[in-house]
Formats: C-alpha cells, sequence, structure tokens
C-alpha cells in the first residue's frame, strides 16, 4: 500500500496500551458470555483482534479490506473466523488515538456492555495509552469525497479538524422525527458528548430479531427501543438527541478501518454500517495510489 504523499502532510507518534486490562460481559447476538483483554502491541501492528477459543487463536486485522458483514452491525473476519459489532470498540480507540492494540476474545463478539463505548472507554482509561518511536502519518483531505445512494449521503470535505456531522431523520417515527448532531472527534468531546449514547432501534425491528433468535443477549441494560412516540429505557435517555450521537459513534467506529487518521468534515445523512462501510472504502481508495 502506497499513501498518496499529497495527503500526508502530517504525523505523530504511534501509540499503544501500557498494560493490559480484561472485562467480562454478554454478546449481544448469543447472550453467551465472553472476555475480552486490551493487550499492548508493537509499532505498526495496528487494531487486531484474537480468537482466544479457536484452535491456532487465529487473528483478524480491524481495517477494511476484512469487512464480511455489516447487516445489523460491522462484521470483520477471515474465512470463516469473524469478530462481530466492532463499531463501538474501534469508535473509543478512535478517539483516544490508540494506533496499535491486540484484543483478545473468547468468543465471536465483543462484550456489549451498556450498548454504549463507555464501557472500552474505562478500559483505555485504566490500561493507559503511550507513545512508541514510529510515527503514523496524518491524512489531510484536499477536496470533497462522497458516496451516496438514494436518501443515504456522506461526504468528507478539507478541514484542520477531524469533524463529524450527522443528520438522522425518521419523519415516520413520533419520537425521533429529525435529530442533528456535529462533534470534533477528540477523546474529551467523546468522553462527555458520545461516548454514553447507546444503541437504538424500532420495536417493530426488534420484535423480528427476537422472533428470528438473532439478539439473545438484547435487552432495555444494553438498548433503547422506540414505539411511536414512546421510548423504552432502563435508565431514561442520556441526552434528548441521544439516538443520533449513537450513530455519530457508530459512524466513528468505522470510519476507523480506514487504518490511518484523516483531516476531514464528514458529513452523513441516515447512513448505517453498510454505508459507513461503503463510504470508508471510497476514503481508502483516495488516501492510497493503488486505485488512481
Amino acid at each position: 500500500m502506497i499513501l498518496n504523499p499529497a495527503l500526508t502532510k502530517s504525523s505523530r507518534k504511534q501509540t499503544t496500551f501500557i498494560k493490559k486490562v480484561s472485562l467480562s460481559g454478554i454478546g449481544i447476538h448469543t447472550g453467551n458470555v465472553v472476555d475480552m483483554t486490551f493487550c499492548p502491541a508493537q509499532e505498526g501492528t495496528g487494531i487486531v483482534f484474537k480468537r482466544m477459543d479457536l484452535p491456532g487463536q487465529p487473528v483478524v486485522p480491524a481495517t477494511i479490506e476484512y469487512v464480511q458483514d455489516t447487516s445489523r452491525s460491522t462484521t470483520i473476519g477471515i474465512g470463516n473466523v469473524r469478530i462481530h459489532t466492532i463499531e463501538h470498540i474501534m469508535a473509543a480507540l478512535k478517539a483516544f488515538q490508540v494506533d496499535n492494540a491486540l484484543i483478545e476474545v473468547s468468543a465471536a463478539e465483543p462484550p456489549v456492555g451498556d450498548g454504549s463505548s463507555s464501557p472500552f472507554v474505562e478500559m483505555i482509561l485504566k490500561a493507559g495509552v503511550k507513545e512508541l518511536d514510529a510515527t503514523i502519518p496524518i491524512i489531510h483531505i484536499e477536496q470533497p469525497v462522497y458516496w451516496s445512494h438514494g436518501k443515504i449521503h456522506l461526504v468528507a470535505i478539507p478541514s484542520d479538524e477531524y469533524r463529524i456531522s450527522y443528520t438522522l431523520h425518521y419523519p415516520a417515527t413520533a419520537a425521533l422525527k429529525t435529530q442533528y448532531c456535529t462533534v470534533e472527534v477528540n477523546s474529551e468531546n467523546f468522553v462527555q458528548e458520545i461516548s454514553p449514547c447507546r444503541t437504538f432501534s424500532l420495536y417493530h425491528e426488534v420484535a423480528y430479531l427476537m422472533d428470528k433468535g438473532l439478539i439473545k443477549g438484547g435487552s432495555l441494560e444494553n438498548a433503547v427501543v422506540i414505539k411511536d412516540d414512546v421510548i423504552f429505557s432502563k435508565e431514561g435517555l442520556k441526552f434528548p438527541d441521544e439516538m443520533v450521537r449513537h450513530k455519530v459513534l457508530d459512524l466513528i467506529g468505522d470510519l476507523a478501518l480506514v487504518g490511518f487518521p484523516v483531516m476531514a468534515h464528514v458529513i452523513a445523512i441516515c447512513s448505517g454500517h453498510f454505508s459507513n462501510v461503503a463510504f470508508a472504502k471510497v476514503l481508502f481508495n483516495h488516501i492510497t495510489m493503488e486505485n488512481n
């Protein structure tokens, strides 16, 4: 892979964790208990998941080329080795600029926690982050890069900061309607404004998934459920617009699969995991020389 030199105008030191930190919980799809450990990694490793429960303990890099499914979350894999629902972890790592990490998991999906990124933020804070000797290039977008399909649009425009702006639009759902959120992506803003925001779903979607046995670990402990103008949530909403903030969280996590820090203002309208990943591929191709 060769990066476009015109877009790599700055750099910073690579980072990793200072020490190992572990977390146990249930997987949202299986409902099974899973153990996960954040481990330090050498420079140039990137973010790599390791399936401790499989023969040979295979690893899967968390990069765009290994995405296998985006139907209900973002899944990476190589062959039959898969890791489901990585976006909440990836968002926290991106916000704290963690470049290299080995993430050990004892099953095919990490713990869901409360459906937000907060448990993973706590792990990062406990593990600590340190600089390494090697540097990583920072990509500076110089012209608009976009992906659109129907009413779904994503565009990255030049900016001297990494910012996400998202518009959510559910006109038929009274409790949602239209919500908008914009935030500069950094650790402080992420912790205060984005990390606590939980995954949400419409009631009819949850009922369908439960009937199919697809979210055995899902509950009001780790999700917000919406039916018409009623919101079901164990603790009430963290923010009046928690739903659009969670969409920002998901987008940060999905775009982290590009693998490099990016300076751009990303504007998204009604995107989900499929479109986020499709846009990430366009963005990746734009910053590399292989497809130019």
